[in-house]
């Protein structure tokens, strides 16, 4: 780690010291992107809510990059319940899970990756790290309320070697901060009402007096969701506060808490789901979640070439949970020889992490050509603690007691420090070659009880540890063919580290394999976007993923034991298309109407390449990987007024490797149908301080489902909503 210390500063050194000479005047962004203390104002005159990334945001390249960027203010869409196939339908090919009613749990993914709470993507607010732990276990248990999101980054492929371990790219929630507001106070609320008892208040302030600038918000939100034993709330609350010591330099102190309690209402057969998908045979099942990030920031910018952005921050998470976890073909009733409920499961995570991540960027020239080169380091410290297969209470609500003690108490750790660098070298006015590198040192440990055996003795753990280094590179290209277009090309290394799950093998059935490797592989893309005469955007790529070593369970050959061990490599390849045409302002520039079409497409063809130790998967489709995800609408807006009707089409998909097709009995493998949703939204704007939203979701009622489990919080299909509605009003002050 000290090492990884020197070498950094040392970047730091040369990089300000390469700024320090006097340089041209700069060329005007034809993006027209203004900084103001690490928010990025871009488009704010469109009523589209999707803008291309610039080529650089604060500290970090966007250059060569596959990258969106989505303005949440401008998203026509229910945004109160996180509905992420409206807030993310013009990015191309991203997998949704639709099993949670409430928003709670977002679970997205792309190039035939798991959608799994979205941990294929390195998921970030801020710009730090929010899952449990990005390495041993990078589940997103908790995602921020959208209406306290000013904007969402999504960045694919060579976003890697800034940010560290994904194959699926960057999800970076960026919190309105207030930065912003020119006045010493202002409030604005956020209320809203919908079907199934759905009820959101969303309520801050904000306000900047001298060198100083606030927001606080809190937020709740309840309902009783659209499936039987689906009641939730959620509450959360937020405060950061900006000091401006002098002009180049500041810091910020925020911290964010969450509190969510949801009832899981469990999974169902492919029966059942056609006979009522609203239906519920468990009603005992419950999740909580508190979740608090508290983040310290410094930005110094010592020259207008040079900027430096420091980050402490922590994530302080417990996730706990109750139910009966049998498969939905057992029933949940009342025992005949104890007159009660049978006991059910409780498990309990506490996640207690700690990092720090220091960033620089500098431009230098080199005769007349502006050049760029960014680094930065990256220490983290992560624990979990573990404490599972408690028997619980015989009793209905949200209890986590249990009798006795938990047979699972194991503890998990993971260390890393990294360092990067990324540089711009920009040939003339139209070619940029970015090339990049990352080092990586990682280790993670288990220890603790595992079981205890039929005797009553201990299972103890494995003494499992892992500790690797190695280096990531890559290289990307841009080509601009004209001022608002270009062509880019990337190519860049992706890991996947062990997870904590491989950690923790019970010695009696399950051995590790001493040689199990990370996950590794990498990422291609090709395109072409841009902007077209102020009315048209697109983005059109190929792309190509290639994920080695995925790790899974075989029993070799004679043993009597399990082997966990690397099985086997996966090839996805395909298409990532999306436009948007303002057709109006086509024929009319100044037009008092807007007429937004919009289409979003990808096919992706996700296979095994490779065929696992116990063969029989070679040439087979990736589980979870939908062929086709299309998502299109159109936009009508009058003045103050915009009406917007959106599609969702997304593929069939198998549940399991082995591409089983035919449903099993209890839901918990077998073909996912297609599936087409249709969406419409209003929105109003009464006066510049008052709006209203109001829309339909689901609007022809369509049954489907998005995801089968074989555990929490199914086991079986988890049904999607049905039709649902919801009414926003808000107001600033």
């Amino acid at each position: 780690m000290y090492r990884i210390a020197q070498i950094t500063i040392g970047f730091l050194i040369a990089g300000m010291q390469l700024a320090q000479a006097q340089t041209p005047q700069e060329k005007t962004d034809s993006l027209q992107t203004k900084n103001l203390l690490d928010v990025t104002v871009i488009g704010r005159n469109s009523r589209s809510d999707y803008q291309q990334m610039p080529e650089i945001v604060g500290t970090n390249i966007y250059a060569g990059k596959k990258s969106t960027l989505i303005v949440l203010d401008n998203v026509q869409g229910n945004v109160a319940t996180n509905n992420m196939r409206q807030v993310l339908a013009k990015v191309p090919g991203i997998h949704i899970w639709e099993s949670d009613p409430s928003g709670i749990q977002i679970g997205i993914a792309a190039r035939g990756l798991s959608a799994n709470r979205s941990w294929e993507f390195n998921i970030r607010q801020n710009g730090y790290d929010i899952a449990a732990d990005p390495f041993g276990y990078p589940e997103a248990y908790y995602n921020p309320q959208l209406h306290a999101v000013q904007r969402i980054e999504v960045v694919r492929g060579q976003g890697s070697l800034q940010y560290g371990p994904q194959f699926g790219g960057l999800v970076n929630y960026i919190l309105r901060n207030g930065s912003e507001i020119h006045k010493p106070f202002q409030f604005e609320t956020r209320q809203t009402v919908g079907s199934k008892g759905l009820f959101n208040t969303y309520n801050a302030i904000g306000g900047k007096k001298g060198k100083v600038h606030y927001y606080a918000f809190f937020d709740h939100r309840n309902g009783d969701g659209w499936r039987q034993n689906s009641s939730y709330y959620t509450n959360a609350g937020y405060t950061t506060l900006t000091y401006t010591i002098n002009p180049k330099f500041f810091i910020t102190a925020e911290v964010m808490q969450s509190h969510i309690r949801s009832q899981q209402a469990g999974g169902l057969t492919d029966a059942q789901v056609k006979q009522d998908a609203q239906q519920s045979f468990r009603s005992r099942n419950w999740f909580d979640i508190t979740w608090t990030t508290p983040a310290l920031i410094a930005q110094w910018q010592p020259n207008k070439n040079t900027l430096w952005n420091t980050k402490l921050f922590g994530t302080i998470g417990d996730r706990n949970s109750v139910g009966y976890l049998q498969p939905i073909t057992t029933k949940d009733s009342i025992n005949a020889t104890t007159l009660e409920y049978n006991n059910r499961l409780v498990n309990l995570d506490q996640y207690r992490n700690y990092g720090l991540e220091s960033r620089f960027l500098t431009n230098y020239y080199l005769g007349k050509m502006k050049n760029t080169l960014s680094g930065g380091i990256r220490l983290y410290t992560g624990t979990t603690t573990r404490q599972a297969d408690g028997k619980g209470s015989t009793g209905t609500g949200y209890e986590i007691s249990v009798i006795g003690n938990y047979p699972r108490d194991i503890r998990f750790t993971s260390t890393n420090a990294a360092a990067f660098a990324e540089h711009i070298f920009r040939f003339g006015d139209k070619l940029l070659v970015i090339p990049g590198i990352r080092y990586e040192w990682l280790k993670g440990a288990a220890s603790g009880r595992n079981g205890y055996t039929s005797g009553g003795a201990e299972i103890l753990l494995q003494d499992i540890a892992r500790s690797r280094s190695f280096v990531l590179a890559g290289v990307g290209a841009e080509y601009r063919v004209a001022q608002s277009t270009a062509f880019y090309a990337n190519i860049a290394q992706a890991y996947r580290p062990i997870q904590f799950a491989n950690l923790q093998a019970p010695p009696s059935t399950d051995v590790v394999d001493p040689d199990l490797k990370d996950a590794k592989g990498y990422n291609i893309d090709l395109g072409y976007r841009g902007k077209w005469k102020g009315f048209l955007q697109f983005d059109v790529s190929t792309f190509y993923l290639q994920y080695n070593n995925r790790v899974g369970t075989v029993t070799p050959t004679g043993a009597s034991y399990r082997l966990i061990t690397n099985v086997g490599a996966s090839t996805s390849k395909g298409i990532e298309a999306f436009a948007e045409l303002n057709a109006l302002k086509a024929f009319a520039k100044s037009s008092p109407a807007d007429l937004l079409i919009f289409g979003s497409w990808a096919y992706t063809d996700a296979r095994y390449s490779d065929d696992h130790k116990d063969g029989g998967t070679k040439g087979k489709k990736v589980e979870n990987a939908p062929n086709h995800i299309f998502r299109g609408g159109i936009s009508g807006g009058y003045k103050a007024c915009l009406l917007t009707l959106q599609v969702s089409y997304t593929g069939a998909t198998f549940s399991d490797a082995n591409n089983t097709e035919t449903p099993t009995t209890n839901g918990n493998t077998g073909l996912i149908p297609s599936y087409t949703i249709t969406d419409l939204t209003m929105a109003y704007q009464f006066t510049k301080a008052i709006c209203m939203k109001a829309g339909i979701n689901n609007l022809l009622d369509a049954r489907y489902f998005t995801r089968r489990s074989g555990g929490y919080p199914g086991p079986g299909a988890l049904p999607a909503d049905g039709r649902t509605f919801f009414v926003s009003l808000g107001a600033t002050f």
